[in-house]
């Protein structure tokens, strides 16, 4: 589920949806905006040495059947493999799925319900231990754990399991996956989906030993298939990964994997991440960390800092979900009234101006294709439309106002933001109580139905940008709507709009689905189960020893990342 409010940030994403305060925007998993790599770090990385990330919260989880979120989803990528994944940051086309595991991208059959998949030679986890067929049959189907499989919902979505499949550990083997041999993988689809590939690549299609990550075995360790394996990890404070001796490069296309060492330094705070940063001494000139906020950019104009600054384009959404289980946001009228009420261009200027940040009024970003420009709710020049605001609250019996308790991360960014919302809706009589969420938990609870309160701001970004397939369906099908790890923030569960995606996913021809789902996009927001507040941009500022380097506001590429000197580091 990549957010894109953390710097997924798919964010990475990517928990799209969305989730971390990494280095991404989150949400769930993703790549790049553009069909070419952005900006980079100057320098060619070298092998050797240790890098660094500097991040104000712990992961939400090593193990990627829970973890979701732009950063995190980065994170895995040093140490887990699948049978498919995202292309490399500086590739042609870095949101290109590619072969990983597998020899090649998948055979579909000629009905699009089952999909082949045929295993490299010479493949091993860290422990020296085979990956065959049978280890990434039992690591998939962990994704249907009641309490563990809460990360990225498309394995569920998409595999044709039994209706009463409860992953390994409590139903065993899933029927639905074959393994004739060590080698070959065969997977039964519910529908054809011809993106089925992209499904391979979230974080949660790994292979594990057979028996293994039952219960919370890997929330303080790993079993890894990636270059990289946990050395150790103490939560909220340190992670240090080291080379997988049993990885082999010649059957991986994708990961440079440069670095001798990866220290992942968290529970910083973010002015002090920043202050490091511009200071770029010490062991900083090895680092990279998340976004420069909006007021440290009157401090990066020197043109020694303007040489390391890289700019990353938006293609992630931060918006404002109402329940609209609980009233008032049971009422369509009150919804609309809080989207004709909220002043975006104050939100845009606690996002940092419009340097780091352009106003939304749509759910698809403009970057992610399917996405079509419209404004429902147009703001007068003072910001906002309070006449229309108020004459839709009268209309619903709430002519005084309301209020209502936001969700809300305990980070300085995201508080700015919460601020500017309550200080527009205040304007209209909404009163907005902020609930301050520590991030290393925040998508965990606000992604509990029971738990969460009235709204919440988060963010999404696609969990691949070449279709809008991974934007509406999880925050807006009703049968997405889960009692853990839910997306559905709102939790919408229109027949109408739950009809119109299912429509939509049966069209085959991306183009006119991709069409269809901006038409959907309208569609839903006269519903306004959300409020789209901003499209945020990001400048990075990686130490000066750093290369390889291509920064991402969804979905960073660790695994090209490097050092110029790793003498160094």
């Amino acid at each position: 589920m990549v957010d894109q409010m953390t710097a997924k940030m798919r964010a990475a994403g990517l928990l799209a949806a969305g989730m971390t305060a990494a280095l991404l925007l989150a949400g769930c998993s993703g790549g790049t905006s553009s069909s070419a790599p952005t900006e980079a770090a100057s320098g060619e990385p070298q092998k050797g040495g240790t890098v660094h990330m500097l991040q104000n919260a712990d992961f939400s989880y090593l193990d990627p059947a829970r973890g979701w979120d732009g950063g995190v989803n980065a994170f895995y990528r040093l140490l887990y493999r699948g049978l498919t994944m995202q292309a490399a940051g500086d590739a042609d086309d870095p949101n290109a799925i590619v072969p990983d595991l597998a020899e090649s991208l998948g055979t579909a059959s000629d009905d699009g319900l089952t999909w082949t998949y045929t295993l490299k030679d010479d493949l091993a986890f860290d422990n020296g231990d085979p990956i065959t067929s049978a280890e990434v049959k039992f690591g998939i189907s962990r994704a249907w754990d009641p309490q563990i499989g809460i990360g990225s919902p498309y394995l569920k979505n998409v595999i044709d399991a039994p209706a009463d499949y409860e992953g390994p550990y409590v139903s065993g083997e899933i029927p639905t996956i074959e393994t004739p041999d060590e080698k070959t993988i065969v997977f039964h689809l519910k529908a054809p989906f011809p993106e089925f590939d992209n499904v391979l690549a979230q974080s949660n299609a790994v292979p594990f030993p057979v028996g293994t990550g039952g219960g919370d075995e890997f929330i303080n360790d790993v079993i890894a298939s990636g270059p990289y394996t946990l050395d150790s990890y103490t939560p909220g404070s340190t992670i240090k990964l080291v080379r997988n001796e049993h990885w082999s490069a010649d059957t991986d296309d994708v990961r440079k994997a440069y670095p001798d060492a990866w220290q992942f330094d968290m529970g910083i705070d973010a002015a002090t991440i920043e202050e490091r940063m511009i200071a770029g001494q010490g062991d900083d000139v090895n680092a990279i960390a998340g976004k420069i906020s909006g007021a440290a950019l009157p401090r990066i104009q020197t043109p020694e800092l303007q040489e390391r600054a890289i700019k990353a384009p938006a293609f992630c959404t931060t918006y404002m979900s109402m329940n609209t289980t609980k009233e008032p946001f049971d009422d369509v009228r009150v919804r609309q009234a809080v989207n004709w009420a909220l002043d975006r261009t104050t939100v845009q200027n606690a996002s940092g101006g419009n340097q780091l940040a352009d106003v939304a009024t749509t759910i698809i970003p403009p970057a992610v294709n399917g996405h079509r420009d419209f404004d429902l709710y147009p703001a007068t020049d003072e910001g906002g439309n309070a006449e229309e605001a108020q004459a839709l609250l009268a209309e619903a019996g709430l002519a005084d106002g309301f209020e209502f308790t936001l969700d809300i991360r305990s980070q300085p960014a995201m508080q700015a933001q919460a601020e500017a919302v309550q200080e527009s809706l205040e304007k209209v009589g909404i009163t907005v109580n902020l609930n301050v969420i520590d991030t290393a938990i925040y998508y965990e609870t606000i992604a509990t139905p029971a738990k969460q309160n009235d709204a919440a701001i988060t963010g999404w970004c696609p969990d691949w940008a070449s279709s809008a397939s991974t934007f509406i369906p999880p925050l807006f099908d009703g049968a997405m709507i889960t009692e853990k790890g839910n997306q559905n923030l709102a939790q919408l569960n229109d027949p109408a709009v739950n009809e119109r995606i299912a429509e939509v996913r049966a069209i085959t021809d991306v183009d006119e689905a991709n069409a269809a789902w901006g038409d959907l996009d309208e569609q839903i927001m006269e519903l306004a189960p959300i409020a789209p507040l901003v499209f945020e941009n990001g400048i990075f500022l990686p130490g000066t020893n750093i290369a390889g380097y291509y920064p991402s506001t969804n979905m960073t590429d660790l695994t090209i990342i490097g050092l110029k000197d790793p003498s160094k580091g």
